[in-house]
């Protein structure tokens, strides 16, 4: 007797933008991302999402253009192509208030902001949600966001992940460290807000970085957010392995997912941690129909809405000047600071013929949906399972259509199948993932608490 099946998580994947990943589809008369600088859309749809049932909401987000930074950059305004777009983080507070159970997921890479800012925006976060904020960790990948901070361009990639080695060692520190449990007191009668005998300074000097401390903000129901990591590199699968609780992919097949997915779990074993320690969420977007040739029908329909031109600008790789390569380039001959995973996910993926980069594009519109009824849905979501993904980040065509029809077709089936949640579990975020609200002792967050209690 097979034993039952474990729900897959789902994140609505989006971005505050107008084309985050399936381009041209903003020009569909349903697509209401066209407006996307309306809170109200996005109020709207975290309702939705929270009625379906989905996990988390997880933006994505950039800080510059993609391609060449002193290349004339028209195609990304025509197409709207992340550019013009907006703070998630701010966003995130608006719906916070709007909604009750669903997490809040928001990337932010450690260039754009100041580490000791940054942990005091996301412990605010965190109170005002209570306790369902994520941040997805990234390094950057686009020279002019790494101008748009006053450097020359972006750093190497390598060194990249050093410094969010830097950068996420100062967080926990705040986040886990400075404040001991019980330090809050709110006690009126004594007239003592907080015991300042476990409220710690952290002194944290290194490379980068010099701060004093203490967090300002008094521990929340998490204190260290939901952390999810977005590298599939080398260097970006060392750096989930031993700091992720949820790892996104988006690999172009589910052999190939698991691949990535052992390779990570064994590496957290060698950071001494266990592997399913970290959750992995593979991309996916999805054209449903009532029946498979309604489906077929539809996914010819959206092939005629999409752009290829957006595809190629947004998986526009640079070489070490800065220069974009042409899309006849063999992916062999390609080096490059950026996108390093994508790269040999796509190699690993064409073995009948060299890889060109033209093939980039045309893997992350077909190998990363999913066409066919409900039913055919759910049969390859248990293939994807089997792999070894835990949850899925559901790309959409448009908003907030996609995840409508997605709640109202897909979910009850999966839902049949137990694959997908029926109500949400109690408690902030990690509780509703991993069975408690605090990261586990064997993240490297968890030294820092208590290790200030003698430094006053």
């Amino acid at each position: 007797m097979s034993s039952p099946r474990r729900p897959l998580h789902f994140n609505a994947f989006v971005m505050n933008t107008n084309s985050h990943i399936q381009h041209g589809h903003w020009r569909r008369p349903d697509a209401e991302q066209v407006d996307f600088e309306d809170v109200d859309v996005w109020i709207d749809l975290a309702r939705v999402l929270e009625e379906a049932k989905f996990d988390a909401m997880f933006f994505a987000d950039v800080t510059g253009l993609y391609g060449d930074a002193d290349a004339d950059f028209e195609v990304y305004a025509r197409h709207g192509l992340q550019i013009p777009s907006n703070d998630p983080t701010v966003l995130l507070g608006a719906l916070a208030v709007s909604t009750q159970h669903i997490g809040l997921a928001l990337t932010s890479n450690v260039v754009q902001n100041h580490p000791f800012n940054f942990a005091r925006q996301v412990s605010t976060l965190d109170h005002i949600s209570r306790g369902r904020i994520a941040w997805n960790i990234v390094t950057g990948m686009q020279d002019n966001g790494a101008r748009n901070f006053g450097l020359s361009r972006l750093v190497d990639h390598t060194e990249r992940y050093r410094w969010a080695e830097e950068y996420v060692d100062v967080a926990y520190k705040l986040w886990e460290g400075s404040w001991d449990d019980g330090a809050l007191l709110k006690d009126k009668e004594r007239g003592v807000y907080a015991d300042v005998s476990k409220i710690h300074k952290i002194n944290h000097e290194s490379e980068r970085y010099r701060v004093e401390g203490p967090h300002l903000p008094s521990p929340s129901q998490q204190r260290t957010p939901l952390l999810f990591q977005a590298g599939s590199s080398v260097s970006g699968r060392r750096f989930a392995a031993a700091h992720a609780e949820a790892t996104f992919i988006i690999a172009p097949s589910p052999e190939i997912a698991r691949q990535q997915i052992d390779e990570t779990r064994a590496l957290a074993v060698e950071f001494g941690r266990e592997p399913h320690d970290i959750k992995f969420f593979q991309g996916l977007s999805f054209v449903i129909g009532d029946t498979e040739a309604e489906a077929q029908a539809r996914a010819e329909e959206y092939d005629r809405w999409s752009s290829a031109e957006g595809y190629l600008a947004h998986m526009a790789i640079v070489d070490p000047e800065g220069r974009v390569y042409p899309p006849e380039t063999a992916l062999k001959d390609i080096d490059t600071n950026t996108a390093r995973g994508f790269l040999e996910w796509t190699r690993r993926a064409i073995t009948d013929r060299e890889p060109l980069v033209e093939d980039l594009g045309n893997r992350l519109t077909r190998n990363s949906r999913i066409v066919g009824t409900p039913e055919q849905i759910a049969d390859a979501l248990e293939v994807w399972q089997e792999a070894g993904v835990d949850g899925i980040n559901v790309v959409n065509w448009v908003i907030p259509g996609s995840f409508e029809e997605f709640a109202e077709k897909v979910l009850p089936v999966l839902r049949e199948r137990g694959l997908a949640q029926h109500e949400y579990a109690p408690g902030p975020l990690r509780q509703k993932l991993f069975g408690a609200p605090l990261l586990n002792e064997r993240h490297p967050a968890a030294r820092y608490r208590g290790a200030f209690a003698t430094a006053g």
